[in-house]
């Protein structure tokens, strides 16, 4: 008995050694800190998704684009060029209204030794026969298309190629990367996709949903961490004077 009250007062003894009580006080006070960082980022991004959004609401018209020109998430653009009929995608597993589909993607060629512009344009339901080409056949005349400029459907997680190589055109994709999509065409490619816009003819099923847009996420996130941070210092507090109250 003896033996074992002298084992616990060295492990006592060692942990006041090593885990002083000031340390944990530091420690818990970085975390303190660190919890407000990431809740002020947190509304930081938020009002930045405001600000967007309120943008996007009040903007009107389309803008003129042109290859190297600054642009931002989901702002109205017009683009004009020859669709490239022969290098066009169908983007599968893409769920809408219960039902399974794909989106087609159709370069644009907006100018000679220019990346081709990526034009989404729209949702199509998938059927169990064989694909029928003339589904996404396009005029081979020159045209503007008016849109928004967006990005490419992402996956948490995506199992094998995104495109099988050397399959006949129009090529299926799963989940791609524009360089896969790039890759597979044999030509550069936009940093972004524009989102065909609904009124523009020659296009499919187009119901685009800015998610991405969302800010009260961001909020809510923000009150996490600073409820976290609110209930860590409390504790420490606690903790503070509990001490010096037994030392007292």
């Amino acid at each position: 008995m003896l033996e074992r009250d002298h084992q616990q007062t060295i492990v006592n003894l060692s942990a006041k050694k090593f885990l002083p009580s000031w340390l944990l006080f530091v420690l818990g006070t970085v975390l303190v800190v660190q919890f407000a960082g990431l809740g002020a980022w947190q509304i930081s991004r938020g009002l930045e998704k405001r600000a967007q959004r309120n943008l996007v609401s009040d903007e009107t018209g389309f803008s003129s684009w042109s290859d190297g020109m600054d642009i931002r998430p989901y702002q109205r653009l017009k683009a004009t060029g020859l669709y490239d009929s022969g290098h066009q995608f169908l983007v599968g597993n893409i769920i809408l209204n219960n039902r399974s589909g794909h989106y087609v993607l159709t370069p644009l060629v907006v100018g000679d030794d220019q990346p081709l512009l990526l034009i989404n344009r729209g949702w199509i339901e998938r059927n169990a026969a064989a694909f029928d080409a003339s589904r996404v056949a396009v005029a081979a005349d020159r045209v503007t298309v008016h849109g928004r400029a967006g990005s490419l459907p992402k996956a948490g997680y995506r199992r094998g190629d995104a495109i099988v190589p050397g399959s006949p055109w129009p090529q299926h994709a799963v989940y791609p990367t524009l360089d896969e999509l790039a890759t597979a065409i044999g030509h550069n490619t936009q940093p972004f996709v524009l989102l065909m816009d609904p009124q523009d003819t020659n296009g499919f099923l187009r119901h685009w949903v800015l998610e991405e847009m969302g800010s009260e996420k961001h909020f809510a996130y923000a009150l996490q961490w600073f409820a976290m941070g609110a209930l860590l210092a409390g504790m420490l507090v606690w903790n503070f004077r509990r001490r010096r109250t037994r030392s007292a």
